[in-house]
């Protein structure tokens, strides 16, 4: 049952429409923060590391706040979750741009933008968002919210840019700030009804949540699977305009690059949304993954140019965030949608320990060796890894929402 019930003017296309505002605005600012890299870096006289590791941290904080913010949001409704997200990222942002070391760095763009992510991105906002929806419509719905969420950093990569270029780094940073607070008055839509007071819900304790989902090889699976995903983003999003610039080329390639990335990820998850209502989840993450191995090995294989560079950020662009949609429905079905936002949480958790992998090793490796040539590999053979794992998972919902079916069946 919807915990939109009795509160009319929270339909569910108001509450999918919200959610994918959000999205676009949390994840549009958040995926621009490559772009200061490098004139943060050189202001400060940083090595990429000390960047790399404040953002690398801040991928790891996310991921473990977000399990509790998911829980907050299932017991006591996404909008608190969003409030209480949406405060801290705007705090952080401020403080970001007031940093003058690497440890006032790690603190506001690590640990307070990390936890702010945790209660205004994917986990949080799609619980609300499958909640809210009739089963039926629910992937579909996953997939126009992460579509529309892409288009925030489409439309922030550029202006961010811009703004760098004429205001300076520190400057940007607190318009960014500004437009965080935009964030807050969504909560208001996103509010529920806690699930105990649902008309004849039945609340599970958090060790019978977590016992059932880790007895299901699957849900692990999916969570290793989630895994690479996050190392390829955080990578790609840190330390690509870096990249590029060593080979030749100008700041503005990588911007219009990560640019095309969240434009084309309009498409691709849009795409994997309406497939996942129609195909197996799982079978159209292996397909994602086998795709990425391929789009990764021919952008090390060929030469860097402005157009190679184009063409791999559109092509990845499809593939970028595509694995969210079905990774999360298949979450749904296996276990409902009351603890969605707990559960999908702790599959973020796995996906933001990649990211923290791909993020500092990237900077690591490069301060090491003078090359990000190893991650690029590395990143390759990962893709092949994630695609083996999802080829065993089955769309079987546990013997919980079984039980109801069949007896209704007899």
């Amino acid at each position: 049952m919807s915990r939109t019930t009795g509160r009319d003017w929270r339909t569910p296309a108001l509450v999918l429409v919200t959610g994918a505002v959000l999205l676009s605005l949390s994840l549009g600012i958040r995926h621009s923060f490559g772009l200061f890299l490098a004139p943060m870096s050189k202001s400060h006289g940083w090595t990429r590391e000390v960047f790399a590791f404040a953002i690398a941290l801040q991928n790891l904080v996310w991921g473990i706040a977000q399990p509790f913010a998911g829980r907050i949001a299932d017991r006591y409704g996404a909008g608190k979750a969003v409030l209480g997200g949406s405060l801290l990222y705007v705090v952080g942002l401020v403080l970001m741009a007031q940093a003058q070391t690497g440890t006032m760095l790690a603190a506001s763009a690590g640990v307070l933008i990390g936890i702010g992510l945790s209660g205004t991105t994917i986990s949080v906002v799609f619980g609300a968002i499958l909640r809210a929806t009739p089963p039926a419509r629910r992937s579909m719905a996953m997939g126009i919210a992460m579509s529309v969420g892409s288009l925030g950093q489409f439309v922030m990569l550029p202006g961010a840019l811009l703004s760098i270029e004429s205001l300076g780094w520190a400057t940007t940073l607190l318009v960014l700030a500004g437009l965080a607070v935009m964030m807050a008055p969504l909560a208001a839509v996103l509010s529920e009804k806690p699930a105990a007071a649902l008309p004849g819900a039945h609340v599970m304790g958090l060790r019978a949540v977590l016992a059932e989902a880790f007895a299901v090889p699957g849900f692990w699976l999916l969570c290793f699977g989630f895994f690479v995903c996050g190392f390829h983003v955080a990578f790609i999003a840190i330390h690509l305009p870096a990249f590029l610039v060593d080979r030749g080329l100008g700041p503005s390639t990588g911007a219009a690059v990560l640019a095309l990335v969240g434009l084309f990820n309009v498409a691709g998850s849009y795409a994997s949304g309406v497939l996942g209502g129609r195909v197996s989840k799982p079978a159209v993450l292996v397909g994602i993954y086998s795709a990425r191995a391929v789009v990764l090995l021919l952008f090390v294989l060929f030469p860097v140019t402005e157009w190679t560079a184009y063409l791999f950020g559109a092509t990845m662009g499809l593939l970028w965030l595509s694995t969210v949609a079905p990774t999360n429905g298949t979450v749904a079905t296996l276990f409902g949608v009351e603890n969605m936002a707990l559960l999908g949480g702790i599959v973020f958790l796995f996906h933001q320990i990649g990211a923290f992998l791909g993020g500092w090793l990237g900077g690591r490796l490069y301060v090491a060796t003078g090359s990000y040539e190893v991650v690029w590999w590395m990143s390759v053979a990962l893709a092949v890894v994630a695609a083996l794992l999802n080829l065993p998972i089955r769309e079987v919902p546990v013997a919980r929402l079984r039980a109801p079916a069949e007896e209704g069946a007899r």
